[in-house]
C-alpha cells in the first residue's frame, strides 16, 4: 500500500483526525508512531515516515504513544471497500480468527497458502498475519490493564497470549513499559467490576448521525434478544467462547461500549463486531462527497451528514431477520423472530444482559425479576432443532430457513466478516427461496458490502419517488451509478426518504 509523503505530511501538519486509522506517523528520532492527529509538535521531515498499520510500525521497532493511543483510532474503511484477499484477512483478524486457529486456519478459510497469505498481507499492510494478530492482542491486553484489575497472567491469556512472559515482552515492545508500570502511571486504579465487566470507548470518523442509528436498530429490535432507548442500544451477544452482552452509548465523539462477558477471550471479536454494527471504521466524508454531488442527495446529505449503513454482529442471525422480512412488514418479521427465539433453549448464564425497558413497576422486585433476560440469537443448530410449529410462517419459507441453517451449519456456506461475497452470493442463491433481494440485504449488512443497491425494494423504490428519481429497475439502477462505489448508503437514505418507516407489507427492510 502507497503511502504518498506529502499528502500524509500535510494531514498530520493539519492534525487532521479524517486520516486516523488511514495511515500512521512514524518518528524516528523518538522511536514512537502516532496517529495523523496527535497534538504533539509536529516533527520534521527528515524524522518522519509513513506506515499502513500499526502492526507495520511495530514491525519497524516503533512503540505507541502515550498520548494519542495510535491503537484505538478508527479502522481503515479501506477493508470494508475492498472485498480481495486483504480486504478479507483484515476482517478475519479483527475478528480473532488467528487467535482461535491460527496462521494455517485463516489460510484455510481464505484458500490460499500461509507463504501466498504472508508475502500479500506484507506488501499491501506493512506486516503478516501473525504481526498483525500480535498489534490486535496488544491493543487488548492495554484495554485490560486500564480497565480492570485483572492479574498479569489473566490479562496474558484473556488477550491471546500463549504466556505471561510472551506477553510481558510484547507489552514492553508496543507501548515501551511493562503491563504493571502502565497501571501504575493511571491516575485512578480501574474500578473493581463484577467478572466479565468490561468498559470500552470505539472511535469513529464523525460525524455519526446517532438518533437515525439508533432509530434504525430501535425498530427492528428483536424482543429478547435486544432493546434500544432514545441514548443506548441493548444486546446479547452469541460469540466464539461463550454469550456475553452490550450497551453502546453514542457520544459527541466516541461510541461508549459497556461488554459483560463470559469469557474475556471475546473481548476483541466483540468489539470488532459491535464496530461492524454501527459502521464505526467508514469514512463518512467521501461517502457524503459522492451522494451530496448528486442534486437528488444533496439537501438530504446536508440535512443528515454521515448517515452509517448498520451491520450485523454476527452474519447467520442477519441472513435468518433477511429471510424472515421477505415481503412482509418490519412489524411482522419482528413479532415471527421473537417467537423464534423464545423457541430456542434459554441461556442462564448470569453475564448475559438484561433490557432496560422492561424494569417492573415493583419496588421490591429482584434485578432478575424487574428485567427481561436478553439471550443470544440462536445459532443454525438450535434452528434445525426447532418444531415446525416454532417457525409460524409458510412451509416453503421455513424450509428456506432450515436450509440455511443447514448450510451454515455444515459449511456449505460461510458468513463470517471475511467472507468471500461473490462466492457467497452465489451460494446464496442456490439455496430454496433465496433472491436477489435477500442476497444482496445479506451483502449489504452481514459482509459491509459498500456497493449494494436493493432496486427492487418497494420501499427504495418509495424513496426514489419522493427525491424525483426514476423508480423502475433499470432506470434507478441506471441514475445509481453516479453513486458508486457507496450504493449501499444511497440505499439506507432513500429507506429514511419513505414518510412511514412501518409502511405494511411493503417495507421489507
Amino acid at each position: 500500500m502507497e503511502l504518498d509523503f506529502e499528502r500524509c505530511y500535510r494531514a498530520v501538519d493539519s492534525r487532521d483526525q479524517r486520516f486516523d486509522g488511514w495511515f500512521y506517523t512514524g518518528v524516528t528520532s523518538t522511536g514512537i508512531y502516532c496517529r495523523p492527529s496527535c497534538p504533539a509538535i509536529t516533527p520534521k521531515r527528515d524524522n518522519v515516515c509513513f506506515f499502513p498499520s500499526a502492526a507495520a510500525a511495530q514491525r519497524a521497532g516503533l512503540r505507541a504513544c502515550r498520548r494519542c493511543h495510535p491503537d484505538a483510532t478508527p479502522g481503515s474503511p479501506d477493508w470494508d471497500l475492498r472485498a480481495d484477499l486483504v480486504g478479507r484477512a483484515m476482517r478475519l483478524i479483527g475478528d480473532g480468527v488467528v487467535d482461535r486457529d491460527g496462521v494455517p486456519g485463516l489460510a484455510r478459510r481464505l484458500g490460499y497458502t500461509e507463504r501466498h497469505l504472508t508475502r500479500v498481507l506484507t506488501e499491501q499492510v506493512g506486516a503478516g498475519p501473525l504481526a498483525l494478530a500480535r498489534a490486535q492482542r496488544a491493543q487488548t491486553a492495554r484495554i485490560l490493564v486500564e480497565k480492570t484489575g485483572l492479574t498479569v497472567a489473566e490479562v496474558a491469556f484473556a488477550a491471546g497470549f500463549g504466556s505471561v512472559r510472551q506477553f510481558n515482552d510484547t507489552f514492553r515492545a508496543v507501548y515501551g513499559l511493562a503491563p504493571t508500570g502502565l497501571r501504575a502511571r493511571l491516575r485512578a486504579p480501574a474500578a473493581t467490576a463484577a467478572p466479565g465487566a468490561i468498559a470500552v470507548r470505539l472511535a469513529f470518523r464523525r460525524p455519526l448521525p446517532a438518533a437515525v442509528l439508533l432509530g434504525f436498530l430501535a425498530a427492528r429490535a428483536v424482543p429478547g434478544v435486544e432493546a434500544a432507548t432514545a441514548d443506548a442500544y441493548h444486546r446479547a451477544l452469541r460469540l466464539p467462547y461463550g454469550p456475553g452482552a452490550v450497551t453502546l452509548t453514542p457520544h459527541d465523539d466516541h461510541v461508549g461500549a459497556a461488554f459483560r462477558l463470559a469469557d474475556l477471550r471475546d473481548l476483541a471479536p466483540a468489539v470488532a463486531r459491535c464496530r461492524a454494527l454501527f459502521d464505526l471504521d467508514a469514512d463518512p466524508a467521501a461517502v457524503d462527497a459522492t451522494l451530496g454531488a448528486d442534486p437528488a442527495f444533496a439537501a438530504a446529505v446536508a440535512a443528515a451528514p454521515g448517515v452509517r449503513v448498520p451491520g450485523a454482529v454476527d452474519g447467520f442471525e442477519l441472513a435468518v431477520r433477511a429471510v424472515v422480512g421477505q415481503q412482509i412488514s418490519v412489524a411482522a418479521a419482528r413479532r415471527v423472530l421473537a417467537r423464534l427465539c423464545a423457541a430456542t433453549r434459554p441461556v442462564t448464564d448470569s453475564t448475559v444482559g438484561t433490557d432496560p425497558t422492561t424494569d417492573s413497576a415493583d419496588p421490591t422486585a429482584t434485578d432478575t425479576e424487574a428485567r427481561t433476560e436478553l439471550v443470544p440469537f440462536p445459532g443454525p443448530a438450535e434452528l434445525l432443532e426447532l418444531p415446525d410449529a416454532a417457525f409460524a410462517m409458510p412451509a416453503a419459507r421455513r424450509g428456506t430457513l432450515r436450509a440455511l441453517a443447514a448450510a451454515d451449519d455444515d459449511g456449505t456456506i460461510d458468513l463470517a466478516p471475511g467472507a468471500d461475497r461473490a462466492a457467497l452470493v452465489e451460494r446464496l442463491g442456490a439455496l430454496p427461496g433465496i433472491g436477489p433481494w435477500t442476497t444482496g440485504y445479506i451483502a449489504m449488512r452481514a459482509l459491509a458490502d459498500p456497493d449494494v443497491l436493493l432496486g427492487t425494494d418497494l420501499g427504495v423504490r418509495h424513496g426514489a419517488d419522493r427525491l424525483g428519481l426514476p423508480t423502475a429497475g433499470a432506470g434507478l439502477a441506471g441514475h445509481a451509478a453516479r453513486w458508486r462505489p457507496w450504493r449501499s448508503y444511497a440505499t439506507v437514505r432513500l429507506w429514511l426518504c419513505t414518510t412511514d418507516p412501518t409502511n405494511g407489507r411493503t417495507d421489507r427492510r
